[in-house]
């Protein structure tokens, strides 16, 4: 056996997944199927930035393989992709060096969506949302110029490999200013929900998937340091808008906003399904995935809806329609194979309460706090009772799991 070899590919392999926006669990759970293929007993060992795998040869020496991981993307076909992978060679079990083929095929295989099409993305994602927070036409479609300035400074932070704090700062800033000016400008009517709609760009919806799974399979590092990495990119969104309020105000003057429109229920749902469109561009899902994630987040807030309809507050309605859109996402999972997080991260993304922390942000920095503390415990709490009911569904399936395997 070449040890050398099939340690590289399996640590490559990790490296990659890891780098795509996979969870802990999957990245260890994949790199540990493989070697277990071909007879290896392995300890591996995976944190958001580092990756260590160890064996012990026939022979007894022991072989060890340390990938730094950097900064991770949004590349859910990836994910999908080097999952397929890793089944591949458990299944086939191939010499070593022909899984390095098949590796570097892979990397080259990629499908990636080009930038202007990364743009259009951030446009279809900020319109769809201005239009679901209540947004006119054409507020929603200076939301979707703020959006491409959203994605044009990430882009750039990107190359100049500037730190994701300061970078989500600059983001947020300049997006709200010209949100703001657009509103002085009198071409956007309603400034709140253009600024809203662009900054649930910045909201991490993958670092808070991948946070509560990596939670409920046990890995409470990996968990905890994504966590942190939610709280600091908060407040990178905080800083940025807040800071632009202020110079705004000053600047120019920021004028009253009248109150959202309230659109029909089928108008929210198609709304949120083209959101959902825009962020599966982002997230770089292709194929039938696309059709299924726009699917999964019209549903999610067609299940809010109804749940306020028959009577639940809302705290109650973010609960259940998580719940039905974690159960619907590993469904989808297991239909085509494939990781549910393809399907969870993008199809919850309409009930996640961007509204919230742009609101809480706002009246921190008009100085009303009682305001503040009221909005904030009410967006930590819509924030709680979309983990619990994701956690739930998680924990459910990885039971039955277990539970399949020691009855085979």
């Amino acid at each position: 056996m070449d040890y050398n070899t099939l340690l590289d590919v399996v640590s490559d392999l990790g490296y990659h997944l890891a780098m795509c926006g996979a969870e802990t669990y999957r990245i260890e759970e994949s790199v540990t199927r493989i070697m277990a293929s071909y007879g290896i007993e392995s300890e591996v060992f995976a944190i958001p930035n580092c990756l260590i795998v160890s064996i012990s040869t026939s022979n007894g020496k022991p072989m060890t393989r340390m990938r730094r991981i950097g900064q991770h993307g949004n590349d859910l076909d990836g994910v999908e992709r080097y999952s397929n992978l890793s089944r591949r060679i458990c299944a086939e079990k191939p010499d070593p060096k022909i899984a390095v083929k098949w590796l570097n095929e892979m990397e080259t295989n990629l499908a990636r969506y080009s930038f202007p099409i990364f743009l259009l993305g951030n446009f279809i994602g900020s319109l769809g949302f201005c239009l679901l927070f209540g947004g006119s036409f054409v507020d929603s479609i200076c939301s979707g110029m703020c959006g491409i300035i959203v994605g044009l400074v990430s882009r750039l932070m990107d190359r100049l490999k500037v730190n994701p704090f300061f970078s989500t700062i600059a983001s947020a800033f300049l997006m709200a200013f010209a949100a703001y000016g657009m509103g002085s400008a009198g071409i956007a009517n309603n400034t709140d929900t253009v600024v809203i709609g662009a900054l649930m760009l910045l909201v991490p919806g993958l670092l808070i998937t991948n946070a509560m799974r990596d939670i409920i399979f046990g890995d409470t590092n990996s968990g905890v340091n994504r966590i942190v990495q939610v709280f600091l990119v908060a407040a990178a969104i905080a800083l940025g808008t807040g800071a632009a309020w202020n110079l705004a105000n000053a600047s120019f003057g920021i004028s009253l906003n009248p109150d959202p429109i309230t659109y029909p229920y089928t108008m929210q749902i198609l709304a949120a399904m083209l959101s959902c469109f825009g962020f599966s561009l982002i997230f770089n899902i292709h194929g039938h995935g696309i059709g299924l994630c726009i699917l999964g987040g019209g549903l999610s807030w067609a299940v809010y809806i109804a749940a306020l309809h028959f009577g639940s507050n809302d705290i109650m309605a973010y609960f259940i329609a998580a719940i039905i859109c974690a159960a619907y996402a590993e469904t989808m999972a297991r239909i085509r194979k494939c990781p549910a997080i393809s399907y969870l991260v993008t199809s919850i993304f309409p009930l996640i309460p961007g509204a919230g922390v742009y609101y809480t942000t706002n009246h921190l920095v008009r100085g009303d706090m009682q305001s503040f503390s009221a909005q904030g415990i009410h967006t930590v709490a819509i924030a709680g009772a979309i983990a619990v009911g994701i956690l739930m569904v998680s924990t459910l399936v990885h039971l039955w799991a277990v539970w399949r395997t020691h009855r085979k």
